[in-house]
Parts: C-alpha cells; sequence; structure tokens
C-alpha cells in the first residue's frame, strides 16, 4: 500500500516537472530561450511543444503578421481612445486614427530580446512601437501643409509615412508591413479654411482650362487664316503660271488661225472711201 502511494506521488511530481519543462510556441511565433546560468545563447524555439531545462525561459515573439490600432474607438488593441494629435508645417494641429500591421524579424528575435531587456513581444509593441509610431508620425507631418494632409495628397503622406516608420524600425529587428490613416479630423475653422482653399483652387484650374481652350481656340484661327492665306497665294501662282505658259504659246499664226475659225463669214460694215477692209488670214 506504501509502494503504491510513493509510487503516485513520483508519477505526480513527475508530471507537474515534465508540465514545468515543457514550453509551447503558438503558430507565427518563435521564441528565444535565455539560460539563467549563461544568457542568451543563441537557441530560438519555433512553433510547437519543447521540453527545456528548469534553468531556462522562453520569451515569445510573433514572426507573423500583427495588427495593431491606434484608434478612438475600441477595436482590436486599442481598448481606449488612443488616437493622437500630429502638428503640421502651417501651425495647425490635426487628429487622426492610425492602424498599422509589424512583424519581429526571425533572423533577429534575439538581438531584439537583448535590446530591450528580455520584454516580450507585447510588452514591446505597448512600451515602444506604438509611441514611436506616433512620435514619427508626428516628424512626417510636420512637413506638411494641414491642406495637404487633409486634401488630396493624403495618399503620398501616407506612402512618405510608411516609408518612413519602415526605416526607423528596422534597426531594432521590428519589421513595418503596412500604415494607413484610417480618420483624419479637423475643428470647423480649419475645416472651412480648407474648403475655402479647395474652391479657389477648383476656380483656379477652372480659369486656366478656359484660358488654355480660349489660346488653343485663337491658335488654331491663326492656323487656319494662315493655310487660307497659303492655299491662295498656291491657287494664284498656279493660274499665274497657267498665264504664262498661255501667253508664250499664243504665235501669230496661232492668233491669226483662231481669228479665222472664230470668223462667222460677214465682212465689217464701214462707210468712206477710203475704208480697206482686211479679212482673216490678210
Amino acid at each position: 500500500m506504501l509502494g503504491a502511494i510513493v509510487l503516485a506521488v513520483v508519477l505526480i511530481g513527475g508530471f507537474i516537472f515534465a508540465l514545468w519543462c515543457t514550453e509551447r510556441v503558438p503558430a507565427g511565433y518563435v521564441g528565444v530561450v535565455y539560460n539563467m546560468n549563461g544568457g542568451v545563447d543563441g537557441e530560438i524555439l519555433t512553433q510547437g511543444w519543447h521540453v527545456i531545462s528548469p534553468t531556462k525561459r522562453v520569451t515569445i515573439y510573433s514572426v507573423g503578421i500583427e495588427q495593431s490600432y491606434l484608434s478612438s474607438e475600441e477595436k482590436g488593441d486599442s481598448k481606449k481612445d488612443e488616437s493622437f494629435n500630429i502638428p503640421t508645417s502651417d501651425g495647425k494641429t490635426v487628429r487622426v486614427n492610425l492602424e498599422y500591421s509589424y512583424r519581429f524579424d526571425e533572423e533577429r528575435v534575439a538581438e531584439t530580446f537583448v535590446r530591450f531587456k528580455g520584454k516580450s513581444g507585447e510588452e514591446i509593441k505597448d512600451t515602444f512601437i506604438k509611441p514611436k509610431v506616433i512620435a514619427w508620425t508626428q516628424e512626417v507631418s510636420a512637413l506638411y501643409p494641414v491642406t495637404d494632409i487633409f486634401g488630396d495628397k493624403r495618399t503620398d503622406i501616407n506612402a512618405k509615412l510608411d516609408d518612413y516608420l519602415k526605416q526607423k524600425f528596422d534597426k531594432y529587428g521590428i519589421i513595418i508591413d503596412t500604415v494607413n490613416f484610417t480618420d483624419i479630423s479637423v475643428d470647423d475653422e480649419t475645416a472651412a479654411a480648407i474648403q475655402k482653399k479647395v474652391t479657389a483652387q477648383q476656380e483656379l484650374e477652372l480659369a486656366n482650362i478656359e484660358t488654355q481652350t480660349a489660346k488653343v481656340q485663337a491658335e488654331k484661327k491663326i492656323v487656319d487664316a494662315n493655310a487660307a492665306a497659303e492655299a491662295m497665294k498656291i491657287a494664284a501662282e498656279a493660274e499665274a503660271q497657267a498665264n504664262r505658259e498661255i501667253a508664250a504659246s499664243l504665235t501669230p499664226e496661232l492668233i491669226e488661225k483662231i481669228k479665222y475659225e472664230r470668223w462667222d463669214g460677214v465682212l465689217p460694215q464701214v462707210s468712206g472711201s477710203n475704208a480697206i477692209i482686211s479679212m482673216p488670214g490678210t
């Protein structure tokens, strides 16, 4: 009986010990192993179950795409109002919501572990990634006037921000995949000013179009007039050349022949005794 109790205790103890020494790495994650006796030894665990020494600790990092939000509404990992203000080059302030996706570079997670003093991927996101996304977004927005950020340059600014964040986070072993402004809002006064500028730009564009149209029409009239003048000149030169050719071909004999052919046989009526009557060909 005592033997059975001892066996049961041993089995339960062994089971607990096995659980204690077993680490599960979820799909899309890797684990950095920290050895309490010697620090990070370069061992990286991939997804699945792993048996590790009791002297080792595993810190998890996502190498799959993680979506994160800085939003005014409860969305994803944004459980409170995390929207933020960004400055503009003309001294205005804009309120934005932003979403981004990121992952840790699998080849550099051990370096990331050391750089961030053993913090997990989730802790790094909350204490480093989100604050830096805000700060570096503000650096980019400060280069543009509010009308660009709120208006038709929004796509260009978004692309600039995407490139900037990728560059900034890369040295930390953090890869930014996408960044998008999901909402941009301004106060009523700024919105009115923006609308006024947009209207003025539209009117200017319309005026430019009308000016260009008038210019094209005027140039067309000049071209048409020049073409008509050139056509008249060519026709006149052709007629003059034809006349010259006709004049050159009219010899005295030909003239007399034409006269004869056109004579109707009636002698002209003259009066006076000294009148001389000539017939064609004489």
